[in-house]
């Protein structure tokens, strides 16, 4: 069993009210393979949901205090970030998974590139905040490009 973005499995849970279906995680998903989750709506966001950047660092700046989750207005929503994280966190320890699948880019999710904080939509190497604490958790956290790249082998 693995988690899996709720918007990679076609749930219009995205910022924009949107998917990102991909769809050998919704195989997954209907195969009883994978759990869907969404940091953001764990954490109490609503679809849609203004966009919001990591501000001064990367997730895990964001876990050390030294970086914000900024929404687009300039409203600081890291509270709300770190509590989806943490529920992520706790059903993926409820589950016992060893492995997630999460949307790149994202600043919950982005397990390798995040935008860059600026609202550009210029990327940088980083984690997202939910990301960066499943790994400081050791849980392995991938991407969908790498999933789709020959990773299926996990489950």
């Amino acid at each position: 069993m693995i988690l899996v973005s709720s918007c990679l499995a076609g749930f219009e849970v995205r910022y924009n009210g949107s998917h990102s279906l991909n769809n050998n995680i919704q195989d997954l998903i209907n195969g009883g393979k994978a759990v869907a989750i969404c940091p953001e709506l764990m954490g109490g966001f609503s679809t849609p949901r203004e966009p919001a950047e990591i501000v001064g660092g990367t997730g895990e700046d964001v876990l050390n205090g030294r970086a914000k989750v900024v929404e687009k207005s300039g409203r600081d929503v890291t509270e709300l970030y770190l509590k989806g994280a943490y529920e992520a966190l706790r059903k993926a320890k409820e589950i016992g998974v060893k492995t997630v699948v999460l949307k790149e880019y994202s600043p919950s999710c982005g397990s390798k590139m995040i935008y860059n904080g600026k609202f550009e939509n210029k990327k940088v190497f980083g984690n997202g905040v939910t990301s960066a604490l499943l790994l400081k958790n050791g849980i392995k956290v991938i991407s969908e490009e790498e999933f789709s790249n020959g990773c299926m082998d996990i489950i």
